[in-house]
């Protein structure tokens, strides 16, 4: 029995649905017990119009969850509905987690997780992953090794 529920949306490329299940394992072996709410084949998407898809279907799922998790693949970069989504997330101000999926490289991040990640993004690697839910900031390249962390600006109110 798992320890700790997490609700997440879990942000990827359709081509990497297979991979969905072994991220919740990793996460689940490990005390977790995921709650995803993104669209995956399992519960498909069939509307056609963009601004639906995101204010009425994707924008509530990312809402409800705790956290965005964003599965970084070869191809995540290339993807501008992942985009969106670490960007609404953002402005909501939900954590955006970056987990390298094996295969990734660095040229793989995708922009807005750049710009909206600050330093939570990191390897396939159950200890990385869980501190990165838990808010302990920290930046890895896709072989689980540190990454200088980005000079990114902050302003006060």
């Amino acid at each position: 029995m798992s320890d700790e529920i997490k609700n997440l949306f879990i942000s990827h490329i359709h081509e990497d649905d297979e991979r969905l299940p072994a991220l919740k394992k990793l996460l689940g072996d490990n005390g977790y017990d995921v709650r995803d709410s993104s669209i995956n084949s399992s519960k498909p998407n069939n509307a056609r119009n963009e601004d639906y898809i995101k204010q009425k279907i994707l924008a509530p799922q990312i809402d409800w969850a705790g956290a965005l998790v964003v599965l970084i693949s070869p191809r995540t970069h290339e993807s501008e509905w992942v985009d969106w989504e670490i960007e609404y997330a953002h402005r909501q101000g939900k954590h955006v987690i970056g987990v390298w999926d094996r295969g990734a490289q660095n040229a793989d991040l995708p922009a807005n997780l750049e710009k909206y990640g600050y330093d939570l993004v990191v390897g396939w690697q159950a200890d990385g992953v869980i501190e990165a839910l838990n808010g302990k900031a920290h930046w890895q390249n896709p072989d689980g090794t540190p990454r200088p962390q980005a000079a990114i600006p902050h302003y006060s109110c």
